[in-house]
């Protein structure tokens, strides 16, 4: 949800309203889909990158309206937490060098915000979750000062009715409730986007939740929540449970979560925006005053503002976008499931791996989605979160596979030809895709490392944990720096 929003109480007209508004707009996307011209001759690509802000002693810093003030750059924009900035980085065909350029951007964008952190005392880090992070720091107070972070909260925390558990079992475990959704700013996510023809985009969203599940194990780096070891990639409880509207009585009833794997595979895009409509109510009932019939029948491109609002209260880990720019309209995978860092090179790698992949898969003979059920997928899914590179994973002709297995012997090779089919230069896909052939064989990503980095610091060094965490998290921050990839990290 990226609009501002201002108003902060609705009435029942409002939510009336709304809901017929959405369902006008959903009768106009099927119109369009039917025969409407949709930019999709050269699909581009897009990344966000959700940033954490730190201080000297690696404590989260409550300063991003300062320090974006001092940025004055339009691709950076606030998050949730007063602690977080998001960087959006401009979309581009990744064909050629199209990658290098990604590189040359982010790190430039990185390295000028870096600077201008330095005068309020803080430096980025890229990471699923900031591993200083307290419960004292995850509270209503530390919100974004912009009012939609308000609204949001109060509809979410309204909708819930009671405080909001979190409750994750892992390596160590957390039981606790909050009484905001402030916790779902320590998940910093990155996010790939994908441009699709309308009558392609089931394949690429099919193609993208088949796998899901290795992106995850392949790229997880947020092991630990308030001191404590979890999941490999912690995130993805956390914001399950961080903004669930559901009390316990609508979970047991099977009410869906909006923090959602989904459920079965599509034949169209316009299946998941219905779904939203069928199933999810309202929870910013704001209209606009298009009349996106009139819009249609008048040959105009409808902006279907009010659909796109609800589409993104709806936290699918692989989104449906539908878009207008420059006069035309398209639609987009939005990809979800990885956390940020720890280096651009490493960032780089996972987009590579996602889009070379989501291609081969999508363009088969044989699409994976018709010998994989949907459930199994979605396991694939929550036990890489748990287990990262040592999850087992069920894949179509292997049964229950170790993870870095299926990536070596059967993935990498599919992506590859994917990357080819988009024109990326030869040396951009060997480079990017080795970094993740040496993250399997050398069995260390971002959560492993931090793992590692933290036992040897309370092991070696003798420090407890709140002291090894921020002792690692320094040394992360330097290293980050260097845009080595992460397995090359040494562990002190």
């Amino acid at each position: 949800m990226g609009r501002d929003v201002s108003q902060g109480a609705f009435t029942r007209d409002d939510r009336v309203r709304y809901r017929q508004k959405v369902r006008r707009c959903l009768d106009v996307f099927a119109l369009m889909l039917d025969d409407f011209g949709f930019d999709a001759d050269r699909p581009m690509t897009g990344l966000e990158i959700e940033l954490n802000l730190v201080d000297s002693a690696a404590e989260p810093a409550m300063r991003n309206e300062e320090i974006l003030a001092d940025i004055a750059d339009p691709l950076f924009q606030t998050e949730l937490g007063q602690f977080n900035l998001e960087l959006n980085a401009e979309p581009r065909l990744i064909e050629g060098t199209g990658f290098a350029d990604y590189e040359h951007d982010l790190r430039g964008s990185l390295s000028r915000a870096d600077e201008r952190a330095a005068r309020s005392d803080a430096q980025i880090v890229l990471v699923g979750i900031l591993p200083t992070l307290t419960e004292g720091h995850l509270v209503e107070d530390n919100l974004s000062t912009n009012e939609r972070y308000r609204v949001l909260n109060d509809q979410i925390v309204g909708a819930r009715g009671e405080d909001i558990e979190l409750d994750i079992r892992g390596v160590e475990q957390l039981q606790t409730h909050t009484d905001s959704i402030a916790p779902e700013a320590a998940c910093t996510s990155l996010q790939f986007h994908l441009q699709v023809a309308p009558d392609s985009f089931a394949d690429y969203w099919n193609a993208s939740q088949a796998i899901a599940g290795v992106q995850v194990a392949i790229g997880a780096n947020s092991p630990f929540l308030y001191g404590r070891q979890l999941w490999a990639e912690t995130r993805i409880a956390l914001f399950q449970q961080a903004t669930d509207t559901r009390p316990d009585e609508l979970k047991a009833q099977g009410v869906r979560p909006r923090v959602w794997f989904g459920e079965r595979w599509i034949t169209s895009i316009f299946d998941l925006f219905e779904e939203n409509v069928r199933y999810f109510p309202p929870l910013l009932p704001i209209c606009e005053d298009e009349d996106p019939v009139e819009v249609l029948h008048a040959g105009g491109v409808p902006h279907l503002g009010e659909l796109r609002l609800h589409n993104g209260t709806v936290y699918r880990w692989n989104r449906p976008v539908y878009d207008v720019m420059n006069g035309r309209p398209h639609l987009r995978v939005e990809n979800r499931v990885l956390p940020a860092g720890p280096t651009v090179v490493d960032m780089l790698a996972n987009a590579a791996f996602y889009f070379g992949l989501a291609r081969g898969l999508a363009e088969a003979d044989r699409p994976i989605w018709s010998q994989l059920t949907f459930s199994s997928a979605e396991e694939n899914f929550h036990a890489a979160a748990r287990r990262g590179l040592d999850a087992a994973l069920h894949w179509p002709g292997l049964g229950d596979v170790p993870v870095t297995r299926l990536v070596l012997d059967q993935l990498l090779p599919t992506a590859a030809a994917g990357l080819d089919g988009f024109g990326v230069a030869p040396a951009q896909r060997d480079r990017l895709l080795g970094i993740i052939e040496q993250r399997c064989r050398t069995g260390r990503n971002g959560a492993v490392w931090q793992t590692d980095a933290v036992w040897a610091a309370e092991r070696h060094h003798g420090m407890d944990r709140t002291a090894a965490l921020h002792h690692m998290v320094q040394r992360y921050a330097e290293l980050q720096r260097t845009n080595e990839p992460v397995h090359t990290w040494p562990v002190p």
